[in-house]
C-alpha cells in the first residue's frame, strides 16, 4: 500500500529566501513601486505570508539588496575560472562576469533609489582571485595581479555605465582586446588569430 506522503513546510529561513529570490527581479522592473501583490504572486503564496515572513515591505526590500548587493557570488563565479585556459579566456570571462554585474546593479539602484544597505567591501579578496587565476601567466604579466584586477575592473564599471557607452557599445570582446592589448598592442583583427602568440609568450 502507498502512502502519500505531506511535503515539509519551508523553515522560516528557506521560505524568506524563497520571496527574496522571487523579489529581486520586480524590484529591478518596479523599484520600490512594487506590490506585495505583486510579490506573492511572483513567490506563488499567499499576500499574508509574505508578512508573516517579513513583518512588511519595507523589511522585505532590504533584505533582498542586502542579499543582491553581496559580492560572494560573484566572487564565487571569478574562483570557477579555470587557471589552466588560455589568458584570453580568462580575462574574457572576467569582464564578462564583471559587467554583467555591474551593470545589473546599476539598474537596481537606478530602480530603487533611495536609502541603499551597507555593502561588504571584497576589493582586498578581488586581487587575490584574480591573481590566483592569472597564476600560470604571472611572469609575462606587465603588471602584478592587484593592478590586473584594477584595470579589468575599471573598463568592465566604464562599460555598464550606459551614459558613457550610448552610440558607443563594446562588446566582449573588444574589451578583452583593450584589457590584452591596448590600442596599439597587436595589429588589429580577430582575437582568435593572436590566442597563439599568447600561448608562446605565456609558456
Amino acid at each position: 500500500m502507498v502512502h502519500n506522503r505531506r511535503a515539509q513546510p519551508l523553515s522560516v529561513e528557506e521560505r524568506q529566501a524563497m520571496i527574496i529570490d522571487a523579489v529581486i527581479p520586480l524590484l529591478i522592473e518596479h523599484g520600490r513601486a512594487v506590490t506585495s501583490k505583486q510579490i506573492a504572486e511572483a513567490a506563488g503564496i499567499a499576500e499574508g505570508t509574505v508578512f508573516r515572513a517579513f513583518g512588511d515591505k519595507d523589511t522585505l526590500v532590504t533584505a533582498a539588496l542586502e542579499r543582491y548587493l553581496d559580492p560572494e557570488h560573484l566572487r564565487q563565479a571569478l574562483r570557477s575560472i579555470d587557471p589552466s585556459l588560455p589568458l584570453e579566456n580568462k580575462v574574457r570571462a572576467m569582464i564578462y562576469l564583471m559587467r554583467e554585474r555591474f551593470s545589473s546593479m546599476f539598474r537596481m539602484m537606478a530602480a530603487i533609489g533611495g536609502e541603499r544597505p551597507p555593502v561588504h567591501n571584497a576589493r582586498h579578496e578581488f586581487p587575490a582571485i584574480i591573481a590566483e587565476v592569472l597564476a600560470p601567466e604571472a611572469a609575462a604579466l606587465n603588471w602584478p595581479p592587484e593592478r590586473v584586477a584594477h584595470i579589468v575592473r575599471m573598463v568592465s564599471v566604464a562599460s555598464a555605465v550606459p551614459a558613457l557607452n550610448e552610440g558607443m557599445e563594446f562588446s566582449v570582446d573588444d574589451l578583452t582586446s583593450i584589457v590584452l592589448y591596448g590600442v596599439a598592442g597587436c595589429p588589429a583583427g580577430d582575437l582568435s588569430t593572436t590566442s597563439s602568440a599568447i600561448a608562446s609568450a605565456t609558456n
